[in-house]
């Protein structure tokens, strides 16, 4: 039996050329969604306030004394979960972005905008913050959609007010926590107690970022989504028939038809009562199919399931379901593809953890000195000098010791006593490194010496040894 599509793939797909916040004569449409409620919209409401909660507090936190989150790129000073990572580590964050962005996009491969509508701070900080403040002020679609048309009365200047101050306070809050995360807290802190005079630079660029955050939230809105965020248009090479969206059910939607007394048995479960597209909030008609404007924010599906429960058909007419999956009336299969990238997702992210957890405290770098000679004693042993250079990533402070492993017979004679590595900190200096007349056969000898802190091994450098008297 062959399977009915949309009844828009065959008669009409001049939705694709143009963008629903652009009219015909490229003015722009604002929207005026209805608001959300339903299942979905109540977990996506726990997730994002807990986000939001993380994100406020993150530069406020303290591990030991020293900030949870902080990416100082001026004095190139990071601090991830609490662990100081330096410009030596700056090939640990590379991974880390890439691992992140593969991830991303081999997420999307698989289970569509779960990121768009879930975790994205365009989306949180749009539908979660500033939308709600629009309902609570400006009222539902309705009363906004009124309002806009009305005068400017007192009650409209009052509202835009109140709204327009909210935005802008929420925006420059915004700010300054960035600000934090880039300078940290204490800074921020320091910054605000001193005259203003003292950073006025800081507090223009503060100002500027405030503005351009209102601008975003109060008119751009989900133009972000769609005009300068990359990832939607990135769907149509990284979406395929497998890939999980949410998606109307064509195969029990259609043929659409009013719900009635005398409503025709032939007529698929949609109603055409066009809440799916009022409830949108950027403006789509998810019955079209998947487009780019669509952030998988689920308010349709929410939506449809409450029309489903009054008019007594099932849930799910609009749900998380992939294109092959509705065609043969099947839930979502396990396909090699998701097996596959699943596993390299997994393997990623098992990568980047292995290479996080074993990250040194310190990084030590130890060369031969240039311009000394190989120096052959009395008894016939070779000494060579050594300069070392270790860097203390940690918050504590390091007493450093160097014991040669290999060979054993050898022996290691540190130039000075004390090498006390400060906090985030280095240190220089230098050692010999001696080894009996047996061991001078060879011209290079590989040797491994030891980093340690106390008993313990911090890292074991692996270097050569020069028994040539000349260089």
């Amino acid at each position: 039996m062959a399977v009915q599509e949309p009844l828009v793939t065959k008669t009409d797909k001049t939705f694709r050329d143009s963008l629903s916040s652009v009219d015909d004569k490229g003015e722009r449409v604002f929207f005026h969604p209805k608001k959300p409620k339903g299942r979905f919209y109540n977990a996506r409401k726990i997730l994002s306030y807990f986000l939001l909660a993380l994100m406020f507090a993150g530069p406020h936190i303290r591990v030991n004394g020293h900030p949870f989150m902080l990416f100082n790129i001026l004095e190139r000073e990071f601090i991830l979960f609490g662990v100081a990572f330096w410009p030596q580590d700056f090939k640990l964050l590379v991974l880390g972005f890439i691992t992140l962005v593969v991830f991303i996009v081999l997420f999307t491969a698989v289970y569509g905008r779960l990121f768009c509508g879930w975790i994205c701070p365009q989306t949180i900080f749009m539908e979660m913050l500033f939308r709600r403040i629009e309902y609570a002020i400006d009222g539902d679609y309705q009363a906004q959609k009124k309002l806009v048309a009305a005068p400017w009365n007192g009650e409209k200047i009052r509202k835009r007010a109140l709204k327009f101050s909210l935005f802008f306070g929420i925006s420059f809050l915004i700010a300054n926590t960035f600000l934090a995360y880039l300078i940290g807290s204490d800074e921020l802190f320091k910054m605000i107690s001193e005259p203003l005079t003292n950073h006025i630079g800081s507090f223009i660029a503060l100002v500027l970022f405030t503005g351009v955050f209102f601008f975003v939230f109060w008119w751009f809105r989900e133009q972000a989504c769609t005009i300068v965020c990359p990832y939607g248009r990135l769907q149509g090479v990284l979406l395929d028939k497998n890939s999980i969206n949410v998606a109307y059910d064509w195969v029990r939607g259609e043929p659409r038809g009013k719900h009635g007394r005398n409503r025709d048995e032939n007529l698929g479960d949609c109603i055409d009562c066009n809440q799916c597209v009022v409830v949108c909030p950027t403006g789509i008609d998810i019955r079209n199919g998947t487009q780019l404007e669509c952030v998988n924010c689920t308010a349709c599906i929410d939506a449809c399931d409450e029309v489903m429960d009054k008019v007594g058909k099932p849930r799910g007419l609009i749900r998380y379901a992939s294109e092959n999956g509705i065609a043969s009336k099947m839930r979502q299969v396990i396909t090699p593809r998701i097996v596959a990238y699943s596993l390299l997702l997994t393997a990623l992210l098992g990568l980047f953890s292995y290479l996080l957890t074993t990250r040194t405290t310190t990084e030590t770098s130890i060369l031969r000195a240039r311009g000394q000679l190989t120096m052959v004693q009395a008894d016939g042993s070779v000494k060579n000098l050594y300069m070392v250079k270790t860097i203390n990533k940690s918050f504590d402070e390091l007493q450093i010791t160097y014991r040669l492993k290999t060979p054993a017979e050898g022996t290691l004679q540190l130039v000075g006593q004390n090498f006390l590595v400060p906090p985030q900190g280095y240190r220089e200096g230098a050692f010999f490194v001696i080894l009996t007349a047996r061991q001078s056969n060879q011209k290079l000898v590989p040797i491994a010496i030891e980093v340690l802190h106390g008993d313990e091994v911090l890292e074991t450098i692996k270097t050569t040894f020069n028994t040539s008297s000349s260089n």
